[in-house]
């Protein structure tokens, strides 16, 4: 098969698609209620009602994350470019909440400045929860200047959106890369930040930059640093589906499940002789439900003129071989392992002391069965063969 063409063909596909996309996008927003009772409720501020903008909300956590916040009759809005996100799983929100007035859908792009600001104009925010980003560590190795701006100059655009209108709560999504490889295990919020990548750089400089912008304001911001996500929803609504163009960088449960379907003949594990037990890599596996529920632990508990920043994680590192192992009883495949080179930018073993958040949150990861929460993806990848179709269909 001809792989190049095979992928012009489908990114062919993708552009009338994503054309088609639009338009229904734009048509659903100008016909949330034909008395527009749903503009009117978004465009101000309700008492008792908190609206919220999650960017990046079409994407694989941000999307879990815009779920609990319906479920928990927040007001949610929701802005994507759809590079990385899926309108599958806008639509299977819409339908799952087509009240007027709790959800809406905005294709744009954070870079865009000028359309940005025209969205906080037009819309009474009372919080951000800031998922949108690329957030491959190895292609941030190979695309350094894409994840700088997309990361931290996207943020800077987020936060004078904010300032410029007043919006008062930032819940910033970052990650464990921001510490780099620390000489200690585990990690705590004290551990000193070293990132060896441009992914964890640009997010460390998002930090610096909202914490600095905060110290000047009365915000109340809580950074939550969180570690590998795995699992789905457990009632399958929702999924992880990585465009196809993507699996080469993508997360070690994607290139499971693609290798239990056969998509991919077998599993590519990149570095067996680092410094652990079985010489792959160790790391700190935390289930999306438990992730987007310390997001609403967050963003309930966030304070003005604060910052919180906490370890979201099991506090249990686990190898890529084991990870491999539960992912073989998870999916019953005999998946095939072919053992390469490090990917650059990796690190050896990381994981959590989540002790902080559980002390001042009374957040607890629940979901710490690896097998378990493999078994839970397992069975949405099962009835979704294409994700939530070809591309954002």
């Amino acid at each position: 098969m001809d792989i190049v063409s095979a992928n012009r063909k489908r990114n062919f596909a993708g552009r009338i698609l994503v054309a088609s996309v639009l338009t229904g996008v734009f048509i659903f927003m100008f016909t949330l209620s034909p008395d527009s009772n749903s503009t009117k409720a978004i465009s101000r501020h309700e008492p008792g009602v908190t609206h919220v903008l999650v960017t990046g909300g079409a994407g694989y956590i941000g999307s879990h994350a815009a779920l609990r916040l319906l479920k928990d009759s927040y007001r949610v809005t929701i802005v994507d470019n759809l590079s990385r996100g899926n309108m599958g799983a806008v639509k299977v929100l819409q339908e799952l909440f087509p009240q007027p007035g709790q959800l809406q859908f905005i294709y744009a792009d954070l870079g865009d400045a000028k359309a940005v600001n025209k969205i906080f104009a037009e819309n009474a925010f009372d919080a951000v929860m800031h998922f949108a980003a690329v957030a491959y560590v190895g292609e941030s190795t190979l695309e350094p200047l894409r994840y700088y701006h997309n990361i931290t100059s996207n943020t800077l655009v987020i936060l004078e959106a904010m300032a410029a209108h007043k919006v008062k709560t930032l819940i910033y999504s970052s990650t464990c890369a921001t510490y780099g490889e620390p000489d200690k295990m585990p990690i705590t919020e004290s551990t000193p930040q070293k990132p060896i990548n441009p992914y964890g750089k640009a997010k460390k400089m998002s930090e610096d930059i909202i914490i600095d912008f905060s110290k000047t304001t009365n915000m109340a911001v809580m950074i939550l640093r969180y570690f590998n996500v795995i699992g789905s929803d457990p009632e399958g609504r929702l999924g992880e589906a990585p465009h196809p163009e993507l699996r080469d960088h993508g997360r070690i449960s994607g290139a499971c499940f693609d290798a239990a379907r056969g998509i991919i003949p077998g599993l590519k594990v990149r570095g067996t002789d680092y410094n652990t037990a079985d010489g792959t890599c160790v790391r700190d596996y935390i289930d999306v439900t438990d992730l987007v529920d310390a997001h609403v632990l967050a963003l309930a508990n966030a304070k003005p003129g604060k910052v919180g920043i906490y370890n979201v994680g099991t506090g249990k590192g686990r190898s890529v071989k084991e990870f491999v192992e539960a992912c073989k009883k998870a999916t019953g495949v005999n998946i095939k392992v072919e053992y390469l080179s490090r990917r650059p930018g990796d690190y050896a073993e990381v994981f959590s002391d989540p002790s902080k958040i559980r002390d001042e949150l009374n957040w607890t990861a629940r979901f710490t069965d690896l097998q378990g929460s493999l078994q839970i993806a397992w069975r949405w990848q099962k009835t979704h063969i294409n994700g939530y179709g070809s591309h954002n269909n």
